[in-house]
């Protein structure tokens, strides 16, 4: 197993995807996380002083010391998650675009050890490319937010936590997702698409309806990872907004965080775990059996 793991990062490390995704994690990165941070640095004259005060009283807080900090990384963390997931279409589906998939089963005692050597070697990038987003995004909100609206201690270690975890789960719901479709160009095409326009205008048109789309689908369940942590500082999310905050003010509220129609932070990411295992375990049936030749 070893040397399996050994051999993905082999593959890898020659060539150039991995560094050249990493230059739109950084400028993602830091572009949202200093916008919104900018955005959000006067938390009360983004909401309105009545809605401020009544989350403030809820608090039992200066409404003017939001950690509003929180917003700003999460906005940053979550448009870059799309970058791992990317990379992580590549790790199968990418290795069948360019034939070397043959080599990859061949060399292995069985197909399960190779998928599984895939697996451990794409977590830990995981790790990297969140360990870079988060790093990325907290130096723009150091930049972008007053002091007295950055995160505490722990909610810096929250955030941090949190950037991981959500990088990891979607590398590796983007393993599984191109796995499936078999087809890069396909794969990274549908992800974009749905993650930026398709999930985002269906929860806008229906929020009216129901908010619980974007606490249920995958890119809401993605955002509402980090973004949980952000709405849970400020008691926006689904499960503990007051009563009185009528819903389009919900709905903005939750955008604050990054994650419109968010449950918490929990909820999300055993939601979007379940997503994640649905592809990935879908993928890895797919290639049990896909012809390599």
């Amino acid at each position: 197993m070893g040397n399996l793991i050994k051999a993905e990062f082999r593959k890898t490390l020659s060539l150039n995807t991995w560094w050249v995704l990493l230059i739109p994690l950084v400028v993602l990165s830091f572009g949202f996380s200093f916008v919104w941070g900018w955005i959000t640095n006067d938390f009360v004259g983004y909401i309105g002083s009545g809605t401020a005060g009544e989350l403030a009283s809820s608090f039992g807080i200066d409404p003017n010391a939001f950690p509003v900090g929180l917003l700003s990384i999460a906005h940053g963390v979550n448009i870059a998650t799309l970058i791992p997931a990317i990379f992580g279409v590549f790790a199968l589906a990418g290795e069948y675009n360019n034939r070397t998939i043959t080599t990859t089963f061949l060399t292995a005692p069985n197909r399960g050890l190779a998928l599984t050597a895939k697996m451990i070697a794409y977590v830990v990038w995981g790790v990297v490319y969140g360990l870079i987003s988060f790093a990325v995004a907290a130096i723009a909100t150091l930049i972008a937010v007053d002091p007295p609206g950055l995160p505490s201690g722990e909610q810096w270690l929250g955030a941090l936590g949190g950037t991981i975890l959500v990088s990891v789960l979607v590398m590796l719901f983007g393993i599984g997702f191109g796995a499936v479709l078999n087809k890069v160009t396909l794969a990274v095409v549908l992800l974009i698409t749905y993650f930026l326009v398709v999930e985002n205008v269906l929860v806008f048109a229906l929020w009216n309806v129901t908010d619980v789309l974007g606490g249920v689908l995958p890119n809401g369940t993605a955002n509402g990872i980090v973004g949980g942590i952000a709405a849970d500082a400020f008691g926006i999310d689904t499960l503990n907004l007051p009563g009185t905050v009528d819903v389009w003010t919900q709905y903005g509220l939750q955008l604050a965080a990054g994650a419109p129609g968010v449950l918490s932070w929990w909820a999300s990411t055993l939601i979007f775990l379940a997503w994640t295992l649905l592809f990935f375990v879908g993928g890895w049936a797919a290639n049990q059996r896909r012809d390599i030749t």
